[in-house]
């Protein structure tokens, strides 16, 4: 985002209130004029010819500070301009320039003070206005930085660098539409200035409208072919349209105009590690961090591409570092939390977790309750209300520590998705009552999230509740159930077969199979499959399956439909969770860069021990998976057909 830049002040200025020898006066026009030129050296000379003269003439100490300015030299500008001050303190022009060199300086206080007092010797000083906007902006005082942008844009209404300031500040406000009317009144005033369009693209990129950002930028690189800055941002804002070979294009030129703009390497690692190139990506997150150490975002995003080829020591490493450059970074300790518990050190991991209500995407969703979180504390003779908060399998796989809570001496509701309510009140344990979620809730005492409960109950990989089974279907249903699965056509056991999630789900096309994948487990004779797929893409319809689906309501149906199921095989997804909460044997179906809760390193897991691991050997790997579930499957039918042969 570019922003407008304090100016010392070189114009003529009123004779100052002093007297001055005529030489003295042409020698300073003189200097002026050279000044105003742009040859600097020969207005050097000249004023400090004046001042050989003349001691005690502020004006030339004046801009002899303003030289000093401009060559970048702040600690002498400061005291020349100083003394000018010294001399006649009622110039505006001297206080306002030394603002400039204290704000250089890092001295934000007192440069303020210096504009202030230029305001007050001349209120339409539209410059002090402006600079004064400046520093209040860097010291994070927003509102009175906006102030002091709209007293500038009302003395001088056309620059288009008052209207780009004020529209800076608005968006850091969050007061995005007026920031764009600011945006779009600079690109009226100057229909060609690249940066006035940059900056409307950004504050419209931030409400969601991509596709009028991108044009946006397109016409700042139109404007200025060699503008760094809107290359990237375009490049953002074509990733975010789904158009990702656009969006690299644009960060290559982007570096290849300024190749140390940290954020264009990392914006490309995002590109490229969404399309699955995570070398390409690790090396651009790399380059990012080598411009700018302190680059915490690059140094999680580094992290999440370790996650995603399963080098979680490495991923650790990357978050913490994150985490040191920026210690109340939520993304960064919430990644750390997948990382550790991916290695099963759970003690740490479950704390990091809780950062996720810190996350944007979650901390809308957390519930503000006045009764307290329940933190693990003794509460016997309590009522804790248990909240779902993510997904079906979370609630299937969390919804054990009931009867942890109650084996506390603690009375527990249970607020669920309205899909899983009949199945949890069909008897899972621990539990005095089952509401779906929008029901009125009952009084109680404390609360707790579904997944804070492994956090307050102090659960390591030691102690993971695992019962078996914690979850049954009802008997009517499961009844009614068995005499449609025993209608259904062939002999053998009976598989039940999931291929698809919820597509709503982050990263669900790592995790879903396309059902024509699935053909060599329908060439293993002597098994039958059953659906248990609700909606998303059918299997095709040469596979011999049985879909019963059409009947299933809810998770209750399903359970009951499982019950009747030999086997589940399945992606990783509700109907697993479910499958191995009722103790069914389970084969997972798991993508490479698999969910923390499955471990790395292992075929089973300490969550299910009816759950066996079939884990792709490299990102999209889904045919090796295929083989062996199928290798594997063909054994079970020998043995299975074995068995129907001694009967």
């Amino acid at each position: 985002m570019n922003r407008t830049r304090r100016q010392a002040e070189t114009k003529p200025l009123a004779p100052a209130a002093q007297s001055e020898s005529t030489p003295v006066r042409r020698l300073f026009a003189e200097g002026l004029q050279h000044h105003q030129a742009g040859r600097l050296n020969e207005a050097e000379a000249l004023y400090r010819q004046a001042l050989a003269l003349d001691p005690r003439h502020s004006d030339s100490l004046h801009l002899l500070g303003v030289l000093a300015l401009q060559n970048g030299r702040w600690d002498v500008a400061a005291d020349l301009i100083g003394m000018a001050i010294g001399i006649n303190a009622r110039v505006p022009h001297y206080h306002s320039n030394l603002g400039v060199a204290l704000m250089e300086r890092g001295q934000l206080g007192k440069a303020a003070d210096c504009y202030r007092m230029a305001i007050q010797l001349n209120p339409d000083f539209c410059d002090a206005h402006n600079n004064l906007g400046n520093v209040l902006e860097r010291q994070g005082q927003m509102e009175g930085a906006a102030a002091s942008f709209r007293s500038a844009i009302r003395i001088d209404p056309g620059s288009p660098d008052r209207h780009i300031s004020l529209g800076n500040v608005l968006r850091q406000m969050g007061e995005m539409a007026d920031a764009v009317v600011c945006f779009r009144r600079a690109v009226r005033l100057r229909p060609d200035y690249a940066d006035a369009h940059n900056n409307l693209g950004v504050a419209l990129a931030e409400q969601g409208l991509h596709g009028d950002a991108v044009a946006c930028y397109r016409r700042a690189v139109e404007l200025k072919p060699d503008y760094a800055d809107a290359h990237n941002n375009l490049g953002v804002a074509l990733a975010e349209q789904g158009l990702p070979g656009e969006a690299v294009a644009c960060f290559r030129r982007s570096v290849a105009i300024k190749p140390d703009i940290p954020t264009a390497h990392n914006n490309w690692g995002n590109v490229l590690r969404k399309q699955g190139h995570l070398d390409q990506a690790v090396a651009c997150y790399r380059r990012a961090i080598g411009i700018k150490p302190d680059y915490a975002e690059a140094r999680a995003n580094l992290g999440m591409a370790m996650v995603e080829q399963r080098l979680f020591r490495e991923a650790e490493a990357c978050f913490r570092e994150a985490i040191a450059v920026k210690p109340d970074y939520a993304n960064a300790h919430f990644n750390l939390a997948i990382a550790l518990l991916a290695q099963g050190n759970m003690a740490a991991g479950w704390q990091e977790y809780e950062w996720r209500w810190k996350m944007p995407v979650l901390a809308g969703s957390r519930r503000n309750f006045v009764q307290p979180q329940w933190r693990g504390e003794a509460a016997a003779g309590k009522t804790l209300l248990i909240h779902a908060e993510q997904g079906f399998g979370d609630t299937l796989q969390f919804c054990r520590y009931a009867a942890l809570a109650s084996a506390r001496g603690m009375r527990v509701i249970m607020e669920v998705q309205g899909p899983l309510v009949r199945l949890l009140r069909g008897g899972l344990a621990g539990t005095d009552r089952i509401l779906a979620v929008g029901d009125d809730l009952p009084p109680f005492d404390l609360h707790c999230p579904m997944l804070s409960m492994p956090l307050a109950a102090g659960t390591v990989m030691a102690s993971i509740p695992a019962p078996a089974p914690y979850l049954q279907a009802r008997g009517e249903l499961a009844a009614a159930w068995r005499t449609r699965l025993d209608a259904a056509p062939g002999r053998g056991p009976r598989i039940g077969l999931v291929w698809a999630g919820s597509a709503t789900m982050t990263r669900d096309s790592s995790r879903s199979v396309d059902p024509e994948l699935l053909a060599p487990l329908f060439g293993v004779p002597g098994v039958r499959f059953f659906s248990l797929q609700k909606d998303r893409p059918a299997a095709p319809s040469g596979f011999p399956l049985t879909d019963f689906m059409d009947g299933v309501a809810d998770f209750a149906d399903t359970a009951a439909l499982i019950a009747n199921l030999d086997l589940v095989i399945s992606v990783d997804t509700a109907a697993a969770h479910l499958a191995a909460a009722m103790g069914k044997p389970v084969w997972l179906l798991d993508r490479f860069d698999s969910c923390w809760r499955w471990l790395t390193g292992r075929r089973d897991s300490p969550w299910y021990p009816s759950l066996r691991l079939y884990r792709q050997p490299h990102p999209g790997g889904w045919e090796p998976v295929i083989a062996e579930v199928a290798g594997d499957l063909r054994l079970l039918a020998e043995q299975a057909g074995t068995r129907l042969s001694a009967v």
